[in-house]
């Protein structure tokens, strides 16, 4: 299958320059390298700038209301388990008014492949800050600086049990690509966060990490199996050392050539290494005003891929049973059972 096949008759109507088109085409591709025919797909959405993503791939889709595109999601995937089921989401849609579906997608593990396009800001509704926004961020809900403390995705995602992370960003395509690939072939609720950029409302508030300049020093493509190895020149390492004092695990910097250098192992079941890599580098998207001289780079690529039953499968294997055992098999057989009166 081609991208091609993937893409709808609609006219893109994102922003010139914005990242959602970037995400657009590497879903295209990603589903062309799947090779699951267009009418085994769906796209579910909610509301918002990447919400629009339902009209411009050539699948099943369905732009819902605002927050309940997981709810949705979930109930196409559970009725109908043989269907792959891809959820547009940005980061307002997702992790405010849709937060509760969120967080239990997550713990239901429902087999989903979520795609959450964090661009830090409210681009559709014209500019306020969203649960991803650094304190301190200056919008049009927030003339004087946000007093809130956002959200970190991993660490959400982490938090209620997921079994799949992954996070990349909007001027990577080859990155984006095997994500969303990754995030398919996973059984289970599979969350990739989409760093991209507003260039309306929010413009370059990924530039330190999106720069091709500074790409190199500031973040780190992890791959399953793979050292943690990074730098312009590949000369840096990443390694885990316990604190004297407190006794907790951080991860810290070290030659490329240092023996501690870390293995990346996606599937640990144990989550407490995919949890410090998640939260690397995000001292400088919570507080816009921090000073740091932290120099982890912040982590891209499939950072959790565990195995797990899902909801989905559990419901439907629950219904095979039950249907074996019940008495009455059909509708009408019930309606038999029920006292009767003729008008």
């Amino acid at each position: 299958m081609q991208a091609s096949d993937f893409k709808s008759d609609q006219y893109v109507r994102f922003c010139p320059g914005c990242g959602d088109h970037a995400i657009c085409m590497a879903l295209q591709k990603a589903m062309a390298q799947i090779g699951i025919p267009t009418h085994q797909v769906a796209v579910i959405s909610g509301i918002g700038c990447s919400s629009r993503m339902p009209h411009y791939l050539n699948t099943y889709g369905f732009n819902t209301i605002h927050g309940r595109g997981g709810a949705i999601a979930t109930g196409v995937k559970t009725s109908h388990p043989e269907i792959t089921v891809w959820q547009m989401s940005g980061d307002g849609d997702c992790l405010a008014i849709g937060g509760n579906h969120f967080i239990h997608e997550i713990r239901r593990n429902v087999d989903l492949n979520v795609c959450m396009f964090n661009n830090r800001i409210y681009g559709l509704t014209k500019g306020q800050y969203s649960p991803t926004s650094p304190k301190g961020f200056v919008s049009k809900s927030s003339p004087f600086g946000t007093v809130e403390r956002p959200f970190v995705p991993a660490q959400l995602v982490l938090g209620a049990g997921g079994t799949f992370f992954a996070r990349t960003l909007d001027v990577d395509m080859p990155t984006t690509v095997d994500c969303l690939v990754a995030a398919q072939q996973h059984k289970g609720c599979s969350i990739v966060e989409c760093l991209v950029n507003c260039v309306i409302f929010n413009n370059g508030t990924h530039a330190w990490i999106a720069d091709r300049e500074q790409r190199a020093e500031h973040s780190i493509i992890l791959k399953h199996g793979e050292k943690m190895i990074f730098g312009k020149d590949r000369d840096k390492g990443l390694a885990v050392e316990i604190d004297p004092v407190t006794f907790v695990p951080k991860i810290i910097v070290v030659p490329a050539d240092d023996p501690r250098v870390l293995t990346h192992d996606a599937t640990q079941p144990d989550p407490t290494l995919h949890r410090l890599l998640g939260l690397m580098g995000q001292d400088r998207i919570v507080n816009v005003n921090a000073e740091t001289d932290n120099e982890l780079p912040v982590a891209l690529g499939v950072i959790r891929s565990v195995e797990a039953d899902t909801y989905d499968q559990a419901v439907n294997r629950q219904i095979t049973e039950v249907r074996k055992k019940a008495k009455i098999k059909s509708f009408d057989e019930l309606t038999a059972t029920l006292d009767t009166f003729l008008l």
